[in-house]
């Protein structure tokens, strides 16, 4: 999407805020012996509540409202009976519709104790989406943003998960640019437009590269022993730093 009037601008602002609040509410929920189904009830009764419609249900029949991830699943994680752990990674994904327009954050979060090499993966992702959004400017390639959450990632010892990328969004939850991936791809000519509308979400991994689909056919597994962790945040493309949308105010 491109934005073209005020109305844009205020109605992607309005749905950011409210993915982003239910990130930091579902957040705070976080404790050993919660379900990530509890969890998700909490993000369903937020969204609710501000009149908001989860996407990956409105247009994916997701089987859950938010996608919830932990440890070894790397994105897309269905809620369900799965009990958080001590020391768990916990992935919360929540993209939601309201009034048309479209957000999605993600946010990855450290159960304690804190395990030193699992925040240090966490911390490096955070930097990953950091150096990609400093990039992430009208005029440059789509290119550079790969460039930068590889850059992080390989000098830190961590992979990408080359399967996963960031993405176009706007009206609809998934729209062009439909794949920006999380690694520097020479090939791709498309570039970066003012007022557009992306996401930007490095995923980076302990161990793997690619990732499989669990047998609930939704929740994407990284490999046994293999952590990762995730941030995301949607933006307005500009001539100098992008407008995040997904800050919270």
């Amino acid at each position: 999407m491109i934005v073209k009037t005020q109305q844009d601008i205020d109605g992607l602002k309005e749905v950011s805020q409210i993915v982003a609040q239910c990130v930091q509410v579902m957040g705070r929920a976080i404790k050993v012996g919660i379900t990530t189904e509890e969890l998700d009830d909490i993000g369903r009764d937020f969204l609710m509540q501000k009149g908001a419609h989860s996407a990956p249900k409105v247009m994916y029949n997701f089987p859950g409202t938010t996608c919830i991830s932990i440890n070894e699943e790397a994105a897309h994680g269905v809620p369900g009976k799965r009990k958080v752990e001590a020391g768990d990674i916990v992935n919360i994904d929540v993209s939601a519709e309201k009034n048309g327009y479209f957000g999605d954050t993600g946010f990855t979060f450290l159960v304690e104790p804190i395990h030193p090499k699992k925040q240090h993966l966490i911390d490096t992702t955070k930097k990953a989406l950091e150096a990609a959004i400093s990039v992430a400017k009208a005029g440059n390639k789509l290119n550079v943003i790969g460039k930068a959450i590889e850059q992080v990632a390989k000098k830190a010892g961590y992979k990408t998960l080359r399967d996963l990328a960031s993405h176009g969004i706007g009206k609809s939850l998934h729209e062009y640019p439909d794949c920006i991936p999380n690694y520097f791809d020479k090939n791709d000519k498309r570039m970066l437009e003012e007022g557009m509308v992306i996401t930007i979400e490095p995923f980076l991994s302990t161990k793997s590269q690619s990732i499989e689909t669990a047998n609930d056919g939704w929740t994407l597994v990284s490999g046994n022993g293999n952590f990762s962790a995730q941030f995301e945040h949607t933006m307005i493309i500009t001539k100098h730093k992008p407008t995040i949308l997904t800050q919270l105010k």
